[in-house]
């Protein structure tokens, strides 16, 4: 029965259909800033979709999971990029990651917050 099971999730596997998969929706409406992004991670690609922002641009950092959404995280982001609005962005090989999406270009900490200012 096992081996049944295997062969069935290996042709589904074939076909294109898959088991699991991560999406994360990222949605900012206010006076001064437009923001809406979807990003799916299915089978060790992720797919950056930039849907609007008021910036012309998604800006995208991604953190290590390791880091937990903590703003005291010493830990770099994996990757920072752009997507234009209305285009996406397909990378493979990224795991384990937590994204923080923006307007505007400047690198948020781990926490997605704007970084500090040294005073």
């Amino acid at each position: 029965m096992s081996k049944f099971i295997a062969l069935c999730q290996f042709l589904l596997a074939l076909s294109g259909c898959s088991q699991s998969g991560t999406t994360y929706s990222h949605r900012v409406q206010s006076n001064e800033e437009t923001l809406y992004s979807k990003i799916h991670v299915q089978d060790g690609v992720s797919r950056f979709e930039c849907v609007d922002s008021s910036s012309g641009q998604c800006q995208y950092t991604l953190y290590p999971d390791a880091c937990g959404g903590l703003a005291s995280c010493k830990l770099p982001p994996v990757q920072h990029f752009a997507v234009a609005r209305g285009e996406s962005r397909q990378l493979a090989g990224l795991v384990d990651f937590r994204p923080c999406v923006t307007t505007t270009a400047a690198i948020p900490g781990a926490d997605c917050q704007p970084a500090a200012t040294p005073h």
